[in-house]
């Protein structure tokens, strides 16, 4: 009798067997777990740099044509960036949840041919001063991935040259993956 009862005890797993095997799978989730939500912060955060480089494209380009401060075409040609404007969508999108496609028919974005025509997870604004070797731009882009009221901004700025070329002077990352 004894040696069936060892025998059946052999077979199966212990209560403290099973409980450690469970609080293992616990732990592995909950790291999981963590790990994706990091893997998607930078998944959204990637698009702001994705098109804060088209837009650095488009001042580039637009700032290499010649542009006629009279308007008659007799000059004096100089080089300038596209004009300011207001920020697009209208607000910095909340949360996880992306905003709709905003409207890029202003003049500074059909000049820099810079469009978005789905959802955001940002705001972008576009800003630019001066003409010339004066002329400057500010690009941002502004969202609060976690819906804590702390914005994440990502500020490219940029200036003209003597030889008619666009240049980048910093990128400027806060609050990153806030």
């Amino acid at each position: 009798m004894m040696n069936s009862f060892l025998r059946k005890r052999e077979e199966g797993f212990t209560l403290v067997e099973l409980m450690i095997v469970v609080a293992i799978i616990g732990v592995l989730a909950a790291l999981a777990i963590y790990g994706v939500s990091r893997y998607l912060k930078h998944s959204k955060t990637a698009e702001a740099t994705r098109n804060l480089g088209s837009i650095e494209n488009g001042s580039r380009a637009f700032y290499q044509i010649d542009t006629d401060q009279n308007g008659n075409g007799t000059g004096p040609f100089v080089h300038e960036f596209a004009g300011s404007g207001a920020c697009n969508p209208a607000s910095v999108p909340k949360a996880s949840k992306a905003a709709t496609a905003g409207t890029w028919t202003a003049a500074e974005w059909i000049g820099l041919k810079f469009s978005i025509n789905e959802p955001s997870f940002y705001q972008y604004c576009y800003n630019t001063a001066g003409t010339g070797t004066d002329a400057k731009y500010t690009a941002g882009a502004y969202g609060d991935l976690d819906g804590n009221s702390i914005n994440s901004s990502f500020v490219l700025s940029g200036i003209g040259s003597t030889a008619g070329e666009a240049q980048r002077v910093s990128l400027v990352i806060t609050n990153e993956d806030e």
